[in-house]
C-alpha cells in the first residue's frame, strides 16, 4: 500500500468513530451551550408572549440557547410539528411546549424524547399527560372551579335567572379547553356527566357551546351565535380573556352589555384591566412567566445531572399556581382584587 493509500485509511477510520458521537452527542448548541426550544400555540396572544419572556429571562441566568418557535393561529399543529423536527435536527437538549393539539403533536413529542430530549409541556397537557415528561401548568380545572363557584354565588345572591353560553377553544376539545370548561360547569352546579368531554351535560340553563380559537374576533363571532339562539343569555363563560373581549363586543352591539356577567380565565393586564372597569366579573389569574422560567431551569438541570422535575404532590403536573381576580367578592371564595391582579398581571 502505498504512503497516500494508508493516510486515506486512517481517515476513513477515523471518520468511522468520530459520527456516532456527532450523532448521540445532540443536546448542546455551538460553544457548549444548553440549547432550550419554546414552542407556543401563538406569538401574537399576550399569554405566550410573556411566556416567551420568562423563557428569555430564565435562559440568560442559566446561560442557556432559546429557540423560540409559534403556531400560525389556536389549532395550527403542523407548524409546531416542524418546530420540534427543528430543534432535534439542532441538537436541542429540551423541549418546552403549550400544544395547539394536545393528541395530535404526540408522536413527534416521542420523537423528541427517543432523540434524548426533555419535553415539558406549559399550561396544556398533552393526551396522554405522561407523553411529555413532566407539565408545568395552572390547575386550568381549579381555574374553571373558582370562576364557577364565584357566578353561582353572585348569581344565587342577586337572585337573577340563569341563562349560560360557555365559549370553548376549538372543535378539538384539547386538554386546557375541557379542564376549564368542565371545572366552571362543576362549580356552578352542572352535571358535567363525563369530565373529559365538552357538551354532553343536559341542565336546561345552558344555551350552548360554540368555539372561538381564544381570540377577539372568535369571541365576538360566537357570542353573536348565541345570542340569536336565545338573546336572554345572562352568564357567559369564556376560555381566555381575548375571548372575553370580543364577547362583550358582540353583547354591547346587541345592548346587553349591562344584563350578562362574563367570568374568563387568564389574567393579564388588559383581562385584569376590565375587571376594574366591569367588562369582566371574575377571572382565574395564571402566571406564565414563571411556568416559561421553571421550564428553562428544568431544562438547565436535566443537562446538567440528568434530573427531571417532580410532580406536585396529589397532582400529575408541577402546578404553578392560579388566584381569583374580582372587585365583587363571593362568600365562601377566596379572592383578590383587581388592584392587586394589576401588580401580578402579563401582558
Amino acid at each position: 500500500m502505498t504512503e497516500n493509500g494508508r493516510v486515506s485509511v486512517i481517515l476513513v477510520a477515523l471518520t468511522a468513530l468520530l459520527l456516532p458521537v456527532a450523532a448521540c452527542g445532540g443536546g448542546s448548541s455551538s460553544g457548549g451551550e444548553v440549547l432550550v426550544g419554546l414552542v407556543t400555540k401563538t406569538d401574537t396572544n399576550p399569554f405566550f408572549v410573556k411566556m416567551k419572556d420568562g423563557a428569555q429571562q430564565a435562559a440568560g441566568t442559566t446561560g442557556a440557547k432559546l429557540q423560540s418557535f409559534a403556531g400560525k393561529q389556536d389549532g395550527d399543529n403542523q407548524t409546531q410539528v416542524d418546530a420540534i423536527e427543528n430543534l432535534i435536527g439542532a441538537g436541542a437538549k429540551g423541549l418546552l411546549i403549550t400544544p395547539n393539539d394536545s393528541k395530535g403533536i404526540v408522536p413527534s413529542v416521542d420523537k423528541a424524547r427517543q432523540a434524548g430530549l426533555l419535553v415539558i409541556a406549559l399550561d396544556t397537557q398533552l393526551e396522554p399527560a405522561d407523553a411529555a415528561d413532566a407539565t408545568f401548568a395552572t390547575d386550568n380545572y381549579q381555574a374553571g372551579l373558582l370562576i364557577g363557584k364565584w357566578a353561582k354565588t353572585t348569581f344565587e345572591k342577586s337572585g337573577k335567572p340563569v341563562k349560560i353560553a360557555l365559549l370553548d377553544l376549538s372543535p378539538n376539545q384539547v386538554s386546557v379547553d375541557v379542564q376549564r370548561d368542565q371545572g366552571f360547569l362543576e362549580g356552578f352546579g352542572v352535571d358535567v356527566k363525563d369530565k373529559n368531554r365538552i357538551g354532553d351535560e343536559s341542565d336546561p340553563r345552558i344555551v350552548g357551546h360554540d368555539v372561538t380559537d381564544g381570540a377577539p374576533a372568535g369571541g365576538r363571532t360566537a357570542m353573536e351565535n348565541l345570542l340569536q339562539k336565545d338573546p336572554g343569555i345572562t352568564l357567559v363563560y369564556t376560555i381566555n380573556e381575548p375571548a372575553a373581549a370580543g364577547a362583550y363586543e358582540a353583547l354591547k352591539a346587541a345592548g346587553k352589555q349591562k344584563d350578562v356577567v362574563i367570568v374568563s380565565v387568564d389574567g393579564g393586564c388588559p383581562g385584569v384591566g376590565n375587571v376594574k372597569d366591569g367588562v369582566i366579573g371574575a377571572t382565574s389569574q395564571q402566571y406564565p412567566l414563571k411556568m416559561a422560567q421553571m421550564g428553562v431551569e428544568a431544562v438547565s438541570k436535566f443537562a446538567k445531572d440528568g434530573t427531571k422535575p417532580t410532580n406536585t404532590a396529589g397532582k400529575n403536573f408541577v402546578d404553578t399556581g392560579v388566584t381569583l381576580i374580582t372587585d365583587q367578592p363571593a362568600s365562601g371564595v377566596e379572592s383578590k382584587d383587581s388592584a392587586w391582579g394589576l401588580q401580578n398581571c402579563w401582558g
